[in-house]
């Protein structure tokens, strides 16, 4: 995964022992939490100082984290998160590719002249980096740092807390290995980390089973009233206004997986996520088969991410975004089928 290059240039800032400071993207999700909290614990065992900044709140079912102790969060925290990345010797970006997909810490990423490692799965990477590490095949960034600790020659290091969150990272990311994990190696990584004596099944409960009620009834709900199949169009998707999040009590993290409901229909292979937001609606996307959501994100909706999953974001109302996707549906009905 590293070049040689690579390699010499983070060795050199291990032994320098300067403050690190790792930075992930907004909404962040399992990927972005366990990656950042495995590679922190790593430099820990490196004692270099470390510290993980995240532009907005970290779901509760993310907290229970190994490492979660070192997470800072930009939006309640922003005097200690500036000071953190103005002190810093590098910056480690982990599972995002664009500027725009941390928000506000961009102005401090900007303004830091810090030496910048970029590791990220997502395709078309945008950012400046000294040291890019892009692999869009891959199916996490957390398989990456998996990686990274390899070409470093630190497995030793590895384990069963760098594990948990190496795990969680590439459980999430790959919906429980459903899409973006049709490859040994990513299973070889996984079996070494079981090997490591983390408990699989406790690891999923507690991502899984650990919801509010009202984020339960809030799924019920969409189920009922809010999913809309496109007869003919193997296409579904799921809206939601900000009214309905303020009903249920909405919290960072509350729709995750939301998506991925309509696949349980038989024949659909497209699916959308549509989220009203204060100024735009956010939106995710998924697909089975060859039909790219990652191009219709990129083309229609200011976004991009995998072939099969992929998110952007409208300025239109949530009316009018949905329209303008039945409409792309609509037109592209010959790829999907």
């Amino acid at each position: 995964m590293l070049t040689s290059e690579a390699k010499e240039a983070i060795r050199k800032i291990i032994d320098t022992k300067e403050p690190v400071v790792v930075i992930s993207h907004i909404n962040p999700d399992g990927d972005a939490i366990g990656s950042s909290a495995a590679l922190a614990i790593f430099l820990q065992k490196l004692n270099v100082p470390v510290t993980v900044i995240i532009p907005n709140e970290v779901p509760d079912f993310l907290k229970w984290l190994p490492g979660y102790d070192m997470v800072l969060t930009y939006r309640s925290r922003k005097s200690d998160c500036r000071k953190k990345i103005a002190g810093a010797g590098a910056l480690f970006m982990l599972d995002f590719n664009d500027k725009d997909r941390v928000g506000d810490v961009i102005n401090e990423i900007q303004k830091s002249d810090a030496f910048r490692i970029l590791i990220d799965h997502h395709e078309r990477p945008e950012f400046e980096a000294d040291i890019l590490v892009s692999e869009p095949w891959r199916g996490s960034a957390g398989e990456m740092i998996y990686l990274l600790m390899k070409d470093l020659d630190h497995l030793d290091l590895m384990d069963s807390d760098i594990a948990t969150c190496l795990y969680v990272a590439i459980m999430t990311d790959t919906g429980n290995f459903r899409y973006g994990s049709s490859y040994e190696e990513i299973f070889n990584i996984v079996g070494n980390l079981v090997n490591k004596g983390i408990d699989k099944d406790q690891i999923y409960s507690n991502v899984y089973d650990s919801y509010s009620e009202d984020r339960m009834k809030l799924l019920g709900y969409c189920m009922s009233e809010k999913m809309v199949v496109m007869n003919g169009l193997s296409t579904a998707y799921i809206s939601i206004t900000q009214e309905e999040l303020d009903r249920f009590n909405h919290k960072v993290g509350d729709t995750e997986g939301f998506v991925n409901i309509p696949f349980s229909i038989k024949g659909i292979k497209v699916t959308a996520l549509f989220i009203e937001k204060k100024n735009h609606v956010k939106i995710s996307l998924r697909s089975k088969g060859s039909f790219s959501v990652d191009r219709l994100a990129s083309e229609y909706f200011s976004g991009g991410g995998h072939i099969n999953a992929a998110g952007g974001e409208s300025e239109l109302n949530l009316d009018e975004t949905i329209n303008k996707f039945e409409t792309i549906i609509t037109d592209s009905r010959h790829e999907i089928s």
